[in-house]
């Protein structure tokens, strides 16, 4: 093995992603509330985010399609670097241990006492003058005809303290993640893996919408006026493998259709321009149309939906 092949292995065993965003000029900062001990979510203002996994060896941007191992996560932090200059950035960082907070460090509580469709089905079914009901319906502003079809569909369920539990299928239909919505609580079910949420169907129009979250999607689909050509979806925040591979098979399934058409829907803000952009290549890729659907006025669909009874 070559001294460069051996330097690299060291870097790549030795140095956390963690570590290195902590101490990279320009301040990123680890979000707390997003993080999990297996997914640490770090931002640099707006429209910046990279996850990092794989015990800190690994990481990857749910903007965009860049991912890699420590050395790459220089050349994208800067990609002015050189080889040489990359390999002086990670030898001050050997050893070096990130100071993410000891809340997510290995515990108890990371491990699902059930798994995640186990506890889906625990859960009461969505229904008029429910807790979660009453909480979309009038902090939310989401019209009862939306609400009742998304009950009827069963992808939304009542959770504890008048939340909302949104749920992620795979394509065989089985729960695989679950977000949670409520007037004081964001967050989402331990163990599960993000695939979309999903409202409606494209039919025979072939128009995919993509928000980022569920309550987007709904919302959305109340200024639409549902559409009968439109299956409405939300990622979640970010595109992972689950997602990816669920949204190329939404893809698969209009990409036929003439006139198909993904429609980026994300929100009205950096992150999410570059949300959008990220969308567009996905739609180029299956070479179908894609349009930029961008809030106007507001960041995010609800937020439109909110202003419309006022």
């Amino acid at each position: 093995m070559r001294a460069d092949d051996a330097e690299l292995e060291l870097f790549r065993r030795e140095v956390s992603c963690a570590a290195l965003l902590e101490r990279w000029p320009a301040g990123w900062r680890l979000d707390r509330r997003e993080s999990t001990r297996r997914a640490l979510k770090y931002r640099r203002g707006e429209g910046e985010i990279v996850i990092i996994n794989h015990d800190e060896h690994g990481w990857w941007d749910p903007l965009s399609s860049a991912k890699g191992d420590v050395f790459d996560l220089v050349r994208h932090l800067d990609p002015s670097l050189n080889f040489r200059q990359v390999c002086k950035e990670l030898r001050r960082l050997i050893n070096v241990a990130p100071t993410f907070p000891a809340a997510l460090r290995p515990s108890l509580a990371d491990v699902p006492d059930r798994p995640v469709a186990e506890r889906w089905k625990r859960r009461p079914r969505l229904r008029q003058g429910s807790p979660a009901w009453s909480y979309l319906s009038e902090q939310r502003c989401i019209p009862a005809s939306i609400l009742a079809a998304a009950a009827g569909a069963d992808i939304v369920r009542d959770g504890s303290f008048r939340s909302a539990w949104f749920a992620h299928h795979r394509g065989d239909g089985t729960v695989s993640h679950v977000e949670i919505r409520g007037p004081d609580y964001r967050g989402s079910l331990r163990g599960g893996t993000k695939t979309l949420f999903r409202f409606g169907r494209a039919g025979k129009g072939g128009r995919l919408a993509v928000t980022e979250a569920p309550i987007d999607a709904l919302s959305l689909a109340a200024i639409d006026g549902r559409r009968a050509d439109t299956l409405y979806v939300a990622t979640g925040g970010g595109i992972g493998p689950g997602t990816l591979s669920a949204l190329r098979d939404a893809i698969g399934v209009i990409a036929a259709v003439p006139g198909a058409c993904l429609v980026a829907a994300t929100d009205a803000n950096q992150a999410g321009d570059r949300y959008a952009d990220r969308l567009s290549e996905i739609a180029a890729e299956a070479g179908i149309s894609v349009e930029r659907l961008r809030p106007i006025g507001a960041t995010d669909w609800n937020d439109i939906l909110q202003g419309r009874t006022e």
